[in-house]
């Protein structure tokens, strides 16, 4: 990949192998492994209907539209659980990633979980500073010590076990003009329900062996 780096970097060694090794962890429901990424979605009406497609004929969308801004799409996922979380909001600011997390450490699923790994990107929002900027110090206190935060290295976030989720997201449901954050929301609820009922799961295989293969020339020293 074009944004692994191209030689010796004991920082990226470092948080790709923390990852990987947490990406090992047994199932534990004290103690769950969870992904979180977000995106951006623009948001885009129609100038003119589409025409729906009839036999022998495929759908007619005209070129132009209209932009109606844009929202993110907030993807937490428990992969040895086949279970993921969809929500939406207007921004992605460090305020949003902190009340997106309290929703997860309240959710009852997460009721009698002694502390929840959180993987995420490296982000200057994914931190524990933002739920003190977002609530009172008891409450933020009291999220942090539910939280082991995982940072995927910098220029590493396809590390970030939530991102290819995230991209099935993206293909199946979202890959078309939708012009409210409500219509994505709904369409993007109805997509979650579905794959929790089949419980899909997240088939991860790259490994800290492999990384030591494969990426050698990352390491600062490795024995040949």
């Amino acid at each position: 990949m074009w944004c692994i780096p191209p030689q010796q970097d004991a920082a990226f060694v470092a948080q790709m192998e923390q990852v990987l090794e947490v990406y090992k962890r047994p199932y534990d429901r004290r103690r769950p492994v969870v992904g979180m990424d977000e995106q951006s979605k623009q948001l885009i009406s129609e100038v003119i209907s589409p025409v729906p497609p009839a036999p022998g004929r495929p759908e007619r969308m005209d070129h132009e539209y209209i932009r109606e801004g844009q929202c993110t799409v907030w993807m937490f996922v428990e992969p040895l659980a086949g279970w993921r979380s969809v929500r939406t909001t207007d921004r992605r600011t460090a305020v949003d990633w902190a009340h997106q997390v309290q929703q997860l450490v309240n959710d009852r699923r997460y009721a009698q979980a002694e502390q929840i790994t959180l993987v995420c990107d490296n982000l200057n929002t994914h931190t524990l500073a933002s739920l003190y900027q977002a609530f009172e110090p008891a409450e933020a206190l009291r999220l942090a010590q539910k939280l082991e935060l995982v940072h995927t290295p910098k220029h590493g976030s396809w590390l970030n076990v939530a991102e290819p989720e995230l991209s099935v997201l993206t293909r199946q449901c979202l890959d078309r003009r939708m012009a409210t954050r409500k219509e994505i929301g709904e369409q993007a609820r109805t997509w979650t329900r579905r794959r929790n009922r089949k419980q899909s799961g997240v088939d991860w295989h790259f490994s800290t062996t492999d990384a030591r293969t494969k990426l050698k020339r990352l390491y600062p020293k490795i024995l040949d």
